[in-house]
């Protein structure tokens, strides 16, 4: 029999974030679903307890990228010293193991996607399959979408099935265990995978031997099958130091996709575009300008969430822009569909983002994800772009107020450049980010109330600019 939860029962979500906007997220969480989130020691998760009635809320949260019940979490888990007594303790793991109530919220996370509707997925790309028991990908895309959604039927509990929650507390959980089997007898088992996320150095075994180990024994336990790619079931093992969390994924496809439709070579993940956003704190009728804006990631991001600011956006590649207005055009037929006949206030334009056509002190906010000149650009371009960035982006900003969010991995180059435009530009703080396995800085910068073309920063005329600074410009395209 399935343990049946109630609507308010308590439950903990674990969601895996951008690295560095942890906090930013723990905001999210306590404004919009009034819980209070837990910062992870393992960078990029937090931990939230809700009740399961606002298990739809959290799939709504804009700053998490991945969700998973926890099953159980240990914070000084103590290792065995050998291989072999580390896989006899994940077999005995495996039985003792809460499963009931997190397969019970597994189950009705399935009914909410499933009441969403068979959405259509984009294709995943290769970064996103995963075909072994442990790997580090924090997105699992199966290769067919139709396997995302479960045959509830075969799950679904009988009217006239007892709640074992009434049952006496020493109830062991292999006794529930073969309850579930009998509730699954005559369907066919479901296909499950382990993935294993290891952090540490003390450990005797690798990430790849814990899903094995685990895997095997959880394939034991409750007889379901293993199926690296078309699962039902994903198990989570997430290993840092001593802490050990075993959870169940909620989500096939990271949350982090949802606004883009055409991607671009270096598209910005929305969470992390959300993340950028946050830390502006946009206001009421704030103009907000994206000039790097690549496929549109930030300015959808803004535009979905904080309808009362204006958005402009413009990059200098034709082929970006146009994948800027595609995933725009997508963002206006979904929500046509859903009833709304308004639009969004949000343009897209193709410029020069060393010579941008507005006037000066008129932007609120600037918001980028600069050229880090690994995929894009080149570092040796970045050192003469950079600076003209900045200057362009200072004269159109309202000084004394207007803030700046930058993302960059080409951080020598960027701090340089800042320190030449040190009387139009002050920075407030930085957030460290792992972009793709790059290591990153969002820098937080405030406007001076320096009026431009006073000094001694900005004495080039910004309108003008010599033939290899339009090239460098050219090849920084996004």
């Amino acid at each position: 029999l399935w343990f049946m939860l109630t609507l308010d029962e308590a439950v903990t979500i674990g969601a895996t974030v951008p690295t560095g906007f942890e906090h930013t997220a723990a905001e999210e969480v306590q404004e919009k679903l009034e819980a209070t989130a837990r910062v992870s020691k393992n960078r990029g998760r937090i931990y939230l307890d809700i009740t399961t009635d606002k298990l739809f809320k959290v799939h709504q949260l804009k700053s998490l990228d991945n969700l998973f019940v926890v099953v159980k979490d240990y914070d000084d888990y103590q290792f065995k010293t050998t291989k072999e007594e580390v896989q006899l303790d994940w077999q005995e793991l495996a039985t003792k193991l809460p499963w009931t109530n997190a397969l019970e919220v597994w189950k009705l996370n399935n009914s909410i996607k499933k009441r969403k509707g068979r959405q259509k997925r984009t294709n995943p790309t290769k970064s996103d399959q995963c075909g072994n028991f442990s790997t580090k990908s924090t997105d699992t895309v199966p290769s067919d979408p139709e396997e995302l959604w479960v045959d509830l039927e075969s799950l679904e509990v009988k009217e006239n099935q007892r709640d074992v929650s009434s049952q006496p507390e020493d109830d062991s959980e292999e006794e529930k265990h073969s309850e579930i089997q009998d509730q699954e007898s005559g369907v066919t088992p479901l296909k499950f995978r382990v993935t294993c996320n290891r952090a540490g150095d003390k450990h005797c075994f690798t990430s790849n031997d814990a899903a094995r180990d685990f895997g095997g024994a959880v394939q034991e336990f409750f007889q379901w099958k293993a199926d690296m790619t078309k699962f039902d079931v994903e198990v989570l093992l997430n290993i840092h130091n001593n802490e050990v969390v075993v959870g169940l994924a909620l989500t096939v496809e990271s949350l982090h996709r949802r606004n883009i439709s055409h991607f671009g070579p270096t598209t910005l993940r929305s969470t992390l575009a959300y993340g950028m956003l946050r830390l502006c704190k946009p206001q009421v009728s704030d103009v907000i300008v994206d000039p790097m804006c690549g496929t549109g990631a930030i300015p959808l991001e803004g535009v979905m969430e904080w309808q009362n600011s204006f958005f402009l956006a413009g990059d200098n590649n034709g082929t970006a822009v146009s994948r800027s207005v595609n995933n725009i055009k997508h963002i206006l037929k979904r929500t046509h569909d859903r009833g709304s006949s308004s639009g969004l206030p949000l343009d897209v334009v193709q410029w020069d983002l060393c010579n941008l056509p507005m006037r000066s002190s008129s932007v609120d906010i600037i918001i980028t994800d600069m050229p880090f000149g690994k995929r894009m650009g080149s570092k040796k371009k970045n050192w003469e772009l950079y600076p003209l960035c900045l200057r362009e982006m200072a004269r159109v900003c309202k000084p004394g107020t207007a803030k700046a969010v930058l993302l960059t991995q080409d951080k020598k180059c960027f701090l340089k450049a800042l320190s030449q435009m040190e009387g139009l530009w002050r920075k407030s703080h930085t957030v460290w980010v792992n972009v793709g396995g790059l290591h990153a800085g969002v820098f937080v910068l405030k406007r001076t109330a320096v009026v431009f073309g006073t000094t001694s920063e900005d004495v080039m005329e910004p309108h003008t600019a010599t033939g290899s600074q339009k090239e460098n410009r050219k090849d920084a395209s996004q």
